[in-house]
């Protein structure tokens, strides 16, 4: 009998921040992505003791809030609680932007609103030394350029402290911390992978320019490199996609001794 695919919950935390590209890429790797509201995350994941063999990885998504904005977004006391749970139980975790933010939250980070790291647009994320062994970013190193990839950036709020005993694996002049890993299968970034540089067309004009930014200016810049964007993500993507397929494939084997 075949291996059952494994199942990847993403978590939509707005509705402006959706999953793009992630879901059709997770399908092609071998896993089921399923997107879940926020809103109804308690609902469809009551806790991941509960769901048992139905999920197998995280991934959390996008959105204008910081992580204990539990009065804008009641579900985020939900959302963190599952985070911590899959921090003991090592199931694999990717948080987007806002979901990175949490992960960081979770583990005793420090998150700052407004923190004036902010980027927008396509832009250059260096990896650190420690990214070269990295299940999830090492796959990156040979697509990138002089140790940069693109990626889109969309924040004014940033992670402005790591967690104790994270391990710093991307950062750029803009944002010092780019992306982390806290254990063996948890990594934040604050880049969108899931974002292809067309979205940009589609941010408010009005909002980008009282931060200082043109819109038509910052859609040309990333539809000239989307390529070299696209081959970074996918590669992102499909790196989780493994971990998330070894991990399941492992906890079944263990099972079935």
């Amino acid at each position: 009998m075949p291996d059952r695919r494994p199942t990847v919950v993403l978590v939509q935390n707005s509705p402006h921040s959706g999953p793009g590209r992630l879901p059709a890429w997770l399908e092609e790797d071998g896993a089921t992505a399923v997107v879940v509201q926020g809103a109804d995350l308690a609902a469809r994941v009551p806790a991941l003791r509960e769901a048992g063999d139905d999920v197998h990885g995280l991934v959390l998504l996008g959105g204008g809030l910081l992580p204990d904005e539990d009065e804008r977004a009641p579900w985020l006391p939900h959302e963190r609680a599952l985070v911590a749970e899959a921090l003991e139980a090592g199931v694999p975790v990717l948080g987007i932007c806002l979901g990175g933010q949490v992960l960081a939250h979770v583990a005793g980070g420090t998150v700052t609103g407004r923190s004036g790291e902010t980027e927008k647009g396509l832009c250059p994320v260096r990896l650190l030394e420690d990214a070269a062994d990295d299940a999830l970013l090492g796959p990156l190193g040979p697509l990138a350029d002089a140790g940069e990839v693109r990626m889109i950036e969309s924040h004014v709020d940033s992670i402005t402290g790591l967690p104790p005993e994270a391990v710093h694996l991307a950062t750029s002049d803009a944002c010092g911390v780019q992306a982390f890993r806290v254990g063996e299968v948890a990594w934040g970034l604050q880049f969108h992978p899931e974002a292809a540089p067309e979205r940009i067309g589609a941010w408010d004009a009005d909002e980008l320019a009282a931060l200082g930014f043109d819109r038509d200016e910052l859609l040309a810049a990333g539809l000239e490199r989307a390529p070299e964007n696209e081959r970074q993500a996918r590669a992102l993507s499909a790196a989780f996609a493994a971990v998330v397929r070894d991990r399941s494939h492992a906890a079944t084997a263990e099972v079935g001794r």
